[in-house]
């Protein structure tokens, strides 16, 4: 499995970002996905997650602003990020689980990241 995030950047505080991470392998669909994030200093925290029968989980700080979303026709997760702000800069990961996971906060694939900073 291999994990390639795309739609990061630089983005002023209020905006708006749609990051993607495409996924090779064949056990897209029948897997968990998730978003986490990290800035220096401290631990990655998970973002969002979003299970093979579609239930999702959301961090409380991105409740409502966040929306993450899977394509498995195209074996294509997005995070939807809205109202922006400066707290959410941080180097931002996909993962992705075994297959049939019985838990949203395990994953044993990642991707290499992508860097989004919000400007105030």
């Amino acid at each position: 499995v291999q994990l390639m995030e795309s739609g990061g950047g630089l983005v002023q505080s209020g905006g708006s970002l749609r990051l993607s991470c495409e996924a090779s392998g064949g056990i897209f669909m029948i897997s968990a996905l998730a978003w986490y994030r990290q800035v220096p200093g401290k631990e990655r925290e998970l973002v969002a997650a979003v299970g093979n029968d579609e239930r999702t989980v959301y961090a409380d700080s991105v409740k409502g602003r966040f929306t993450i979303s899977r394509d498995n026709s195209k074996k294509t997760m997005y995070l939807q990020m809205n109202s922006l702000q400066p707290e959410d800069t941080a180097m931002y990961y996909c993962a992705q689980s075994t297959p049939f996971p019985i838990t949203l906060y395990e994953y044993d694939y990642w991707g290499q990241g992508i860097q989004v900073t919000v400007s105030s």
